[in-house]
């Protein structure tokens, strides 16, 4: 379906939902953006609709925030429909569009890029359903809450392991996310700020989140940089990625990632990475869809819902 018939249907029926209103039949909605409004009607979670668009079900990151909010609509009944953006910003706004037309009572939105979502939550927003993004937040529209963890703090406790672990100037590399994300943002400040006079950062380079950006990027800097001793990868795809390429040039280089999925906390465990600074994706999930529970249940959301972060290294793997 193109964008332009998209938007003619959504108009059609953000009109019908406004003639609705004015007949006093009103729809539950967002309609200031807090859960303190007066006027969400109440639902039960077997009667949510639930859309939900995620960044990327490539990375297991996301597959565990799906599986957390699965896991919390089977125990209650609730209906939800999952989409895959395949870290493509025009394919998730068609997907949130698509969600909207549908009309599901709520949108939980992981986003590629937090300013190319933007025009879609604005477009939920005048339809009147809620959003709670997950992990990345939005730049503009409303949104009802963000699930995440404190990636500047996740930041800062990755920088702080390498002066632990390297001593102060070592020289060090940073692999980045997807330009534009909230989390390469935040984990980015963190890391930069704490390490500041402490670490020689001597190349940062983007690796948008994937592994095989992540070997082929490592692979580049350490051409141009054979004395990096460390390397700090805004997630765990990226490090897995750099695991590679430093294996290449038999380097013993310390590699710290974000996130703590499956496949990072192995690569902890056997060596290959020295830490990740873990987050609980599965819990992410659920969070989300309980603050949906909430909110039509007629109790307060917190605009910002901190997830656990926890930083695991080789040595508390083996204890």
């Amino acid at each position: 379906m193109k964008k332009s018939l998209k938007r003619i249907i959504l108009a059609i029926s953000i009109s019908a939902l406004a003639f609705l209103s004015l007949a006093g039949c009103g729809k539950s909605g967002l309609d200031s953006g807090n859960s303190e409004d007066s006027k969400v009607e109440t639902k039960k979670p077997k009667d949510i609709k639930v859309g939900a668009s995620l960044s990327t079900l490539s990375n297991p990151f996301f597959v565990s925030v799906k599986k957390g909010i699965n896991n919390l609509a089977k125990k209650n009944g609730t209906k939800v429909q999952i989409s895959d953006a395949q870290n493509d910003t025009a394919k998730q706004n068609n997907d949130v569009e698509d969600l909207i037309t549908k009309k599901v009572d709520v949108l939980i939105i992981n986003p590629v890029d937090s300013s190319a979502i933007t025009p879609a939550v604005k477009d939920a927003n005048e339809a009147g359903i809620p959003v709670i993004t997950v992990d990345r937040s939005s730049d503009g529209g409303k949104v009802l809450s963000l699930v995440a963890s404190n990636s500047t703090k996740g930041g800062k406790m990755a920088a702080k392991f390498l002066i632990d672990k390297l001593g102060a100037n070592a020289k060090v590399a940073e692999l980045q996310g997807i330009p534009g994300a909230s989390a390469t943002r935040e984990r980015g400040k963190g890391f930069d700020k704490y390490a500041k006079g402490k670490l020689d950062i001597v190349a940062k380079q983007t690796a948008s989140f994937d592994r095989a950006k992540g070997l082929s990027t490592t692979e580049n800097i350490l051409q141009g940089n054979s004395d990096i001793v460390g390397i700090f990868s805004q997630n765990d795809e990226m490090a897995l990625g750099a695991v590679q390429a430093v294996k290449a040039t038999n380097k013993n280089i310390t590699i710290v990632g974000f996130d703590g999925e499956e496949d990072g906390i192995k690569a902890v465990k056997s060596g290959k990475m020295s830490a990740t600074v873990a987050q609980q994706p599965e819990e992410m999930g659920r969070l989300a869809l309980q603050a949906a529970y909430n909110y039509f249940d007629g109790k307060t959301v917190k605009k910002n819902i901190e997830s656990p972060l926890k930083l695991v290294t080789t040595e508390s793997l083996n204890k």
